[in-house]
């Protein structure tokens, strides 16, 4: 057992809804903010015996009053818990021991399944069994269904855990042939999760290279919808990172590789060409594109990545709304196109909605901010980006913060810039970045 989980078992600490109220004083004593680890988080600590990240550490060894390698060591069988703490450090005290209750069993049930999990994959040493890979099927599904719906630091650390399993069984040996399609194909999608993962973070070089290996995977597996995705996660993460030429071209590679495709993945291509045209200025593209990607919504037939959802189906919600922003690219206002960027706003606004993306519903509401804007508007512009600016930190992803700053760029511009509303609403944002964003760190 670590000396961690002894620590805090000898304190009454057991659970994440135990952990976190001491925690917290712990990070007020540093003047910390926002650094709320998720329960999940908090039980791989406990129970799993995962080191922490480092924005959580401060917070973590003022609480226990012992030095994270103190922590993170080992307890010999059948000995007591001993060592110095820190000096200086101030520790929780004990809590009452209020014995086993329902949550606390499910928490335990939860590191029992964990553990069977485990098991599971490292039982088949000859061959992977069936089982290994329905259970990994489960997983990659529950992943892509999250990570549009919650911050990046909740589902994080299974998805690392998720593709290093998938790559552990590849690099194995013991797939059988009829296997290696559908591993090559789950390490594809969790590839290009964690690629998308780390351009929430602005961390280009890695997203870059985690697209390129899901790039690999696709291709291993033989799937034409995947290699067609892996050039739009491309597109995407030249687009935020205001590379628009680079987007542009990537998105036109993959539009041209997924014409004979019956999903959505060529819709979603021709909508990120759209989007990069209109940065460069080009409106004779953005009309091609988003006309081509309206009439073809006519007849498309739903596929297998359809079918997984998340940022694997180009929704028309979302296709409204990229149409929306490549208009608002180009400077665009006008009652027609505040009316659809208000639809926009809408089809996003309902959380439990299959399609919804906490992503998605910011970006569409910075879109209707710059449509207002550009029609004159500058209180419509302010009451559609204030649900953004009250977003919490651990939200803020780098999309999010590039859309808010392409608002607060146009508020410097026209004659809107001397409006009292306007100054305000600039500092504001300006201010928006500051915090963000509380996002998973090494």
């Amino acid at each position: 057992m670590l000396f961690f989980r002894s620590t805090l078992e000898s304190r009454g600490i057991r659970s994440p809804d135990d952990f976190l109220p001491e925690y917290r004083k712990a990070a007020e004593r540093l003047g910390l903010r926002d650094v709320d680890p998720a329960p999940k988080t908090i039980e791989g600590w406990i129970y799993e015996g995962r080191k922490p990240q480092r924005v959580f550490r401060p917070a973590i060894v003022e609480m226990l009053g012992y030095s994270l390698e103190q922590l993170w060591s080992e307890v010999p069988e059948g000995t007591a818990a001993r060592s110095i703490p820190l000096t200086g450090a101030s520790p929780t005290g004990r809590h009452a021991d209020v014995g086993v209750d329902l949550d606390e069993m499910k928490r335990t049930g939860a590191m029992a399944v964990r553990r069977a999990r485990d098991f599971l994959l490292g039982a088949d040493r000859e061959r992977v069994g069936d089982d290994t890979l329905g259970m990994l099927d489960d997983e990659v599904r529950r992943l892509v269904a999250d990570y549009p719906r919650v911050p990046l630091s909740e589902v994080w650390p299974d998805l690392l855990e998720t593709q290093d399993q998938v790559f552990r069984l590849l690099e194995g040996g013991r797939v059988r042939p009829s296997q290696l399609r559908d591993l090559n194909v789950a390490g594809a999608v969790l590839s290009f999760l964690v690629a998308k993962g780390f351009n929430d973070m602005e961390v280009t070089h890695e997203a870059t290279m985690m697209t390129r290996v899901a790039a690999a995977c696709a291709r291993d597996a033989e799937h034409p919808g995947l290699i067609a995705l892996t050039h739009g996660l491309k597109s995407l993460i030249a687009y935020w990172g205001e590379k628009p030429a680079d987007a542009y071209h990537y998105a036109s590679t993959g539009a041209e590789s997924a014409a004979g495709l019956q999903g959505t993945v060529g819709l979603w291509l021709l909508g990120l060409q759209a989007r990069a045209a209109a940065v460069l200025g080009d409106e004779e593209t953005v009309r091609s594109a988003n006309q081509q990607a309206a009439d073809r919504r006519e007849s498309v037939t739903p596929d297998d990545l359809d079918e997984l959802g998340g940022l694997f189906t180009y929704a028309p919600e979302k296709q409204l709304y990229y149409a929306v922003e490549s208009e608002a690219l180009l400077g665009h206002g006008g009652s027609e196109l505040a009316a659809q960027a208000e639809k926009a706003v809408r089809d996003f606004s309902n959380p439990e909605a299959p399609n919804w993306a906490f992503g998605d519903l910011a970006g569409a509401q910075c879109d209707l901010a710059l449509v207002r804007l550009f029609s004159g508007d500058v209180d419509g512009a302010a009451e559609a980006i204030r649900p953004v600016l009250d977003l919490p930190a651990s939200h803020r992803n780098n999309g999010i913060i590039v859309s808010a700053m392409r608002v607060r760029n146009s508020l410097t511009a026209g004659p809107v810039r001397t409006a009292v509303v306007a100054r305000d609403l600039r500092a504001e944002i300006e201010a928006f970045p500051t915090s963000r964003p509380a996002l998973p760190r090494a």
